[in-house]
Order: C-alpha cells, then sequence, then structure tokens
C-alpha cells in the first residue's frame, strides 16, 4: 500500500504539471460555454449607427453605390456581397463575419461589428476538437483526469483518506450528478 500511495503522488504530480495549462484552457472555456444565453463568448459586438443620402434601392448599379457607402462607414475592401431581405432593407456581409443593415427607404442604417475575444475565442476552438489530431490529444487528457481521480483516492491515509474525510467527499462529488439526473432528466 505504501508503494501504491507512492507512485499515487508520483503520477498525479508529474501528469499534472503537463496538463495544467490544459485544466485551465479548457476551465476557463467550460465556465464561458455554460453561459451561452448570457452572451457571447467568442466575439464581442459592436453596433455604429449611421444615416445616409445615397440612393441604395434594388438595382444593377447598386453595388458601385454600396462601395461608396461602404467608403464612409468602413472600407470597400471588406465588401463580400450583399441581398434584400425585404423590399426595404439591404444587407451587406463585410470581411470578419461582420455586416451592415440598411432602411433603403430612410437611409437610416447600422454597422455591426464582430470581433474576437482574446483567449475565449482560442479556448472554446480548442475545446470543440477542431481536428483529428486535437481530438486525440483531448481523449489522452480526459484519461489524465480520470486517472487523477483514481490516484488521489490512495494519496492521503487515515482520518484525512479515502477511508476518512476524503471517503465522504467522494461519496458526495458522485452523490450530486446522481441526484442531478433523478431530478432534472
Amino acid at each position: 500500500m505504501k508503494k501504491l500511495r507512492k507512485w499515487s503522488r508520483i503520477l498525479h504530480r508529474d501528469i499534472g504539471y503537463f496538463f495544467i495549462g490544459t485544466t485551465i484552457l479548457y476551465g476557463i472555456s467550460g465556465i464561458a460555454l455554460n453561459h451561452l444565453s448570457d452572451w457571447n463568448p467568442n466575439y464581442s459586438v459592436e453596433i455604429k449607427n449611421f444615416t445616409t443620402t445615397l440612393n441604395l434601392e434594388n438595382s444593377p448599379s447598386v453595388k458601385t453605390t454600396i462601395l461608396t457607402l461602404l467608403d464612409n462607414i468602413d472600407n470597400r475592401d471588406n465588401y463580400k456581397k450583399h441581398y434584400y431581405p425585404d423590399k426595404n432593407k439591404l444587407k451587406i456581409f463585410i470581411k470578419g463575419g461582420s455586416s451592415i443593415i440598411v432602411n433603403v427607404n430612410s437611409g437610416k442604417g447600422y454597422a455591426e461589428y464582430l470581433k474576437r475575444r482574446p483567449l475565449f475565442y482560442e479556448a472554446n476552438f480548442l475545446h470543440y476538437n477542431p481536428n483529428r489530431i486535437w481530438t486525440w490529444f483531448s481523449d489522452i487528457f480526459a484519461a489524465a483526469l480520470i486517472l487523477f481521480a483514481i490516484t488521489s483516492l490512495f494519496m492521503v491515509k487515515g482520518k484525512k483518506g479515502i477511508t476518512g474525510r476524503g471517503g465522504i467527499y467522494t461519496a458526495l462529488g458522485i452523490l450530486l450528478p446522481i441526484l442531478f439526473l433523478i431530478f432534472y432528466l
């Protein structure tokens, strides 16, 4: 049992050091993704209102007018495409996932600029497992988390270990998800 405790501490420590960055990354991303209904963790949205006197009604030459509009409120080089969701509205797509919507009758419009949130965008990108290599790495990380849990059972002996207070915490940690599933599933 003494050797098991020793190796549990060594594995727990060394694998823990290796995965500390991944643990923080997944923790931050997990919290952000838990609150998707409260905010967009990947992008911040900035809205700029404007009014124009340009004639943006649907016509074969409207793209030239749209580029003139972009010169005034953004940059013509950011233009991607446009369409009319209805006869009174023009929607212009610009680079970076941003867009501009104009009421062609009143000339009132707004530009909606999306900007990546630093750290959150990158952390969430990895949390979604973007490719096969990262999926394998994530699987290894998940296995390491299981190993952390198992090795923690044998690291401390006595009243603070699994046969004492540690056992109570372990039982509560198992019971809480089960109760949640019973009452909310």
